[in-house]
């Protein structure tokens, strides 16, 4: 028998922690891709592919978890949490990495070389705050991983 833990898949809080990817995601999204010359920095496009990834999977959980709230599904066999915990994995790799090597591009150009200072058309602050969310989202994915990870190991 699988343990029922918060987070886990087919409950309100996994249905949360979702959401709040999801929601993050987009939003590390959408505030890189109006920035001027964000697509410039391999980096950076390689956050809004990553993000992307993770918005598609959040989504696609979160339905599911509402599918099984709405029906009163149990989620919890050991192949569909199997499957979670792999997919979790995957994109929270590929979020930190994301996250990680934009960040460093962060701190160079406003803190090491002093291009923000130098050139006004770059939008230091917009990528700041792109790479933070980036960063709230992999914590979300890296929670809900966690999660799956002991459901799966409970079994």
């Amino acid at each position: 028998m699988m343990k029922r833990l918060l987070g886990g898949p087919g409950t309100v809080t996994g249905f949360l922690l979702r959401l709040g990817q999801c929601a993050f995601g987009a939003a590390s999204i959408s505030i890189m891709v109006t920035s001027l010359g964000f697509s410039t920095f391999t980096a950076f496009c390689y956050l809004t592919a990553s993000m992307g990834l993770q918005v598609l999977w959040s989504f696609g959980l979160a339905c599911l978890d509402i599918y099984a709230l709405r029906r009163k599904r149990d989620l919890q066999n050991p192949i569909l949490v199997s499957l979670f915990v792999v997919g979790d994995w995957v994109t929270a790799i590929l979020s930190l990495a994301a996250a990680c090597s934009s960040a460093g591009i962060v701190v160079l150009y406003s803190r090491d070389v002093d291009m923000c200072a130098a050139h006004k058309n770059i939008p230091c602050n917009r990528f700041q705050i792109s790479v933070a969310m980036a960063f709230v989202t992999w914590v979300l994915t890296a929670m809900s991983s966690h999660v799956m990870f002991w459901i799966l190991a409970s079994v």
